[in-house]
């Protein structure tokens, strides 16, 4: 799910580059085909999700993602002060809220878009506004995304987490100390 979600957020966000950046735009060309894949890609951004509703595995990382608990707020505090200590269970405040944000920023950007590119929809002072935060709130998760993927970038278990479905047991408890391992062996303290 989270590689088909990645794939068509960055096709999202390469093909909306080409579109308002002017040398990319003239590097790539083509803009009539930049706008349908740009647009089939945004459409079909929610179906790897949707598809992963099948998994019991994703929908209880989906209940850990979607509540917040006290040692969110420890956590917080914790990285404000530049703290080693971080409570945190399979999910730190951190990633709750990147996963809130993008989830809601989603849909945001498809209902915009959707207004954008069914002109009839809607009056054209809506499609005016629909344009104005589809282009902030694009620019706004492109720099989201961006750290998404520097974070990635400096956690190489993570990201073998990631893949593997695993992650070390000593690296778990370092950085999620309060992760119950309720998952089968291996994927928790």
């Amino acid at each position: 799910m989270h590689r088909g979600t990645s794939a068509l957020m960055l096709t999202c966000l390469a093909t909306a580059a080409c579109l308002y950046v002017p040398d990319l735009a003239q590097l790539v060309g083509r803009r009539r085909l930049v706008v349908v894949v740009h647009e089939w890609a945004g459409l079909l951004l929610p179906v790897p999700l949707l598809l992963g509703l099948g998994s019991r595995a994703l929908r209880a990382d989906l209940s850990r993602l979607g509540r917040f608990v006290p040692q969110d707020g420890e956590w917080l505090r914790a990285v404000r002060r530049r703290s080693p200590r971080r409570p945190a269970g399979k999910f730190n405040a951190g990633q709750k809220l990147y996963a809130a944000w993008i989830s809601g920023a989603a849909l945001v950007m498809l209902g915009t878009g959707l207004l954008m590119w069914f002109t009839h929809l809607a009056p054209l002072v809506w499609r005016t506004g629909a344009t104005f935060v589809h282009d902030w709130l694009a620019l706004a998760v492109g720099v989201v995304v961006l750290g998404h993927v520097w974070m990635a970038v400096r956690d190489p278990e993570a990201r073998r987490g990631m893949r593997t479905g695993t992650v070390d047991r000593l690296w778990a408890v370092r950085e999620h100390p309060d992760w119950d391992g309720d998952g089968p062996a291996g994927q928790g303290p």
